[in-house]
């Protein structure tokens, strides 16, 4: 296995700065709220913010899971929080946004996984602004499909559950989930609400085969899904899974190409790309 030490010069970006993400960056911390574009170290914080945008991270900031790709921590997480629906609803109003995604830690401990408690979230969000389209990145909550169909019945506008990576790699990166689970996931969301956009997103450079990309793309399509996103997997730390390849902005351009072929609404592909980059572009 190749261990790659240096990011390329397409990996680089610039340090967060100005006004208004510093402003961003106040109201998350004013509002006691979570985001994943800190916890998992996400490298378009600065871009993000500073439009003034973010992603909300519900039900605390430690995960019961332990993903060997994932920065966020991991452990015994506090009490779900019966007001962070209304403070992200907040959230949004002050920040002024027309698309929010929504996502959360694993809580494998709840009985629902936290699904009513983003069912809860995305209707705080739509009694405050109720144009704004309401993104949601779930879990596979164990693949229990009562808790599907209680966040598909929300007020939600698109149902985003990633698949990260090919089957193969499952073991060694994704070990807490099946790959056939988050399909079912994706393809249940799907049927129980057909006009509901659904999304997803693969992260590549692990050690996956083009092949096995490539039938990746023909099982996700196969669950009617709308929207796929393509990025280049970035290790938060040396006790992470490492790197094995990066790819070319080139290469990417071209797994779009691929990937549209097989009928998805919009492919978002690119190194930095991650599922909540440029969002809002998706379902204009």
């Amino acid at each position: 296995m190749t261990v790659v030490r240096r990011h390329p010069e397409w990996i680089k970006v610039k340090a967060p700065h100005g006004d208004a993400f510093f402003g961003t960056k106040r109201l998350v911390q004013d509002l006691r709220l979570h985001t994943v574009c800190e916890e998992a170290h996400c490298p378009n914080v600065g871009e993000c913010w500073g439009h003034k945008t973010a992603t909300f991270m519900l039900l605390g900031d430690v995960c019961t899971r332990n993903c060997p790709f994932c920065a966020v921590a991991h452990g015994r997480p506090t009490a779900v929080d019966p007001y962070e629906p209304q403070r992200v609803a907040e959230g949004v109003v002050r920040l002024g946004l027309r698309h929010v995604v929504v996502t959360s830690v694993d809580r494998d401990d709840l009985a629902d996984g936290g699904a009513a408690h983003f069912a809860r979230t995305a209707e705080a969000i739509k009694q405050r602004v109720p144009a704004c389209t309401v993104e949601v990145l779930v879990p596979d909550f164990k693949g229990d499909l009562a808790a599907v169909e209680t966040v598909v019945q929300a007020p939600v506008d698109v149902f985003n559950h990633n698949t990260e990576t090919v089957p193969r790699l499952y073991k060694r990166v994704r070990p807490g989930a099946q790959y056939e689970r988050s399909l079912r996931v994706l393809r249940h969301a799907r049927q129980q609400r057909p006009s509901l956009l659904t999304k997803t997103g693969l992260m590549l450079g692990l050690g996956e085969e083009h092949d096995e990309v490539r039938a990746a793309f023909a099982d996700i399509a196969g669950t009617g899904c709308h929207i796929l996103t393509l990025g280049q997997y970035l290790r938060p730390s040396s006790s992470h899974v490492a790197v094995e390849r990066y790819l070319s902005p080139a290469e990417f351009s071209e797994l779009r190409d691929e990937a549209l072929a097989f009928g998805f609404r919009h492919v978002e592909s690119g190194p930095l790309v991650r599922s909540s980059y440029h969002a809002w572009q998706h379902v204009a």
